[in-house]
């Protein structure tokens, strides 16, 4: 692991997305919340925040940080029928939030994925990226599209 000790305490946020795409029956189960497993949305708000808290776990060389907050947005879209998966992450700490973030929003979509698969078994997870980061010595960057 990288030795962030002498690194400044600083309050950091990370913002990445990531998007599922599902058959028109699949996406009214969930939009509806008429999935036989139950509230796929919900259920995926936090396996999204578990998945953000277990990053250190599953990635090696990550470090385990205190999460001060971790915020999942989740977006329909009818036009193309898919689920956009948005998570906040932040910290204050010695490096950033990356991982948690795009971590969060892939365990967010594949608990989607998991709980739809009885009906539809060729969604696609794709778009997975970080939007945004602030803080620490490297200061702000944001995605350009």
């Amino acid at each position: 692991m990288v030795d962030v000790g002498d690194k400044a305490v600083t309050h950091r946020v990370a913002v990445a997305t990531g998007t599922i795409r599902m058959l028109p029956a699949t996406f009214a189960l969930v939009r509806d919340g008429t999935a036989k497993k139950g509230d796929v949305l919900g259920v995926a708000r936090i396996a999204a925040i578990q998945g953000a808290k277990r990053t250190s776990d599953l990635i090696p060389l990550c470090h385990p940080l205190a999460l001060t907050k971790v915020a999942v947005d989740f977006e329909l879209d009818e036009a193309d029928y898919t689920v956009r998966c948005t998570v906040r992450a932040e910290t204050r700490g010695q490096t950033g939030v990356e991982m948690e973030a795009l971590t969060a929003v892939q365990v967010g979509l594949l608990t989607i994925y998991d709980m739809c698969k009885a009906v539809d078994r060729g969604m696609v997870i794709g778009d997975v990226r970080l939007m945004e980061k602030r803080g620490g010595k490297s200061g702000e960057w944001v995605a350009g599209d």
